[in-house]
């Protein structure tokens, strides 16, 4: 295991982890694991939005730590290279014999999980798959680790989310949550842990899943507020993706350009709205985010083929499912 150096806080000198992230004002509870005894943690973090926190003395000298960052915007430095986390985003990096440095922005909500590994558990885990690691896992595990290092960081899918979201509530006996998280360990290593050569087949299908997911995240951001829908430069910061790349990404895998699915989702809300009855027609058009009834009108026009002030009665469609079964 590396040796630390002598500016790097190790936690144990610290009172714990715990006393680390109270005396940052976090709210922090380890979720699972024991990294001394079994090589692995699991622990959740929440961040105040006052101040700026500095969460590198939190890394284990020589271990490798994944981060699944559900919220808040952080970074983890090494010389000019940076891991820039966002949003559902999840990277990862090792803490050698160099100091990362690490912040988490203020004016921001941080929720997020480590997973951190020792270079025992990923050999125990890893040690025949070594060829196919990513360099920074591998050098871990075959012991010749001895600077820090950054990983790859990339957007998680809505697979990868759920799989976050359990984490914090284990669908399992408290028995057996041990071996569950243990297993979770080794699904996650599995997720982000190996690297493809480049001109592999499998690298094109990483690609685009990678595509699919850049796009699942904009559809995602996009229903948070349709009356406040982001820019396309705002969309590309948040998914970590230019913004021409982005809307030709978008545009490949929907057949729809970013402003017409935006288009769609306002209509499909404001029909929703418009069923359930409780807003007028000038109140559902200002909630999905048109300041102009006119075009708000035109636009349901085109897509539901009346008016929105007839709706849902006006259209053949509704007229037939309303129609009574006798006639």
């Amino acid at each position: 295991m590396a040796k630390p150096a002598s500016n790097t806080a190790n936690p144990a000198t610290l009172g714990g982890e715990a006393a680390l992230w109270r005396g940052a004002g976090a709210r922090w509870r380890q979720l699972a694991g024991d990294f001394p005894r079994l090589g692995v943690s699991f622990e959740w973090h929440k961040l105040p939005t006052g101040r700026e926190v500095d969460w590198a003395p939190s890394f284990h000298p020589g271990s490798v730590e994944l981060c699944l960052n559900l919220a808040g915007t952080g970074e983890v430095k090494l010389g000019t290279d940076t891991l820039n986390f966002g949003t559902w985003t999840a990277g990862f990096y090792r803490q050698g014999n160099t100091r990362l440095e690490a912040r988490r922005l203020n004016g921001e909500p941080h929720q997020f999980i480590t997973v951190e590994l020792s270079p025992a558990f990923l050999a125990r885990h890893l040690k025949e798959l070594s060829a196919d690691l990513h360099p920074l896992v591998r050098e871990a595990v075959e012991g010749t680790a001895k600077a820090s290092a950054l990983g790859s960081l990339e957007p998680m899918n809505a697979r990868l989310r759920d799989l976050v979201m359990t984490l914090r509530q284990p669908p399992v006996l408290a028995s057996a949550q041990s071996i569950w998280y243990q297993a979770k360990a080794v699904e996650l290593m599995g997720e982000f842990f190996f690297a493809l050569p480049a001109d592999s087949e499998l690298f094109c299908h990483r690609q685009q899943r990678v595509a699919r997911d850049r796009v699942e995240a904009v559809m995602s951001i996009l229903r948070r507020d349709l009356a406040n829908p982001p820019t396309l430069e705002q969309l590309g910061l948040e998914v970590r993706c230019s913004p021409f790349y982005l809307s030709r990404t978008f545009s490949k895998e929907t057949g729809q350009t970013i402003p017409q699915y935006l288009r769609q989702l306002r209509l499909e809300r404001a029909a929703e709205l418009l069923r359930q009855g409780q807003l007028n027609v000038t109140e559902v058009a200002l909630e999905v985010g048109y300041s102009s009834l006119s075009h708000f009108s035109q636009a349901f026009h085109l897509q539901f083929g009346c008016c929105p002030g007839l709706y849902p009665l006006a259209t053949p469609t509704q007229r037939a499912v309303g129609k009574p079964l006798n006639g």
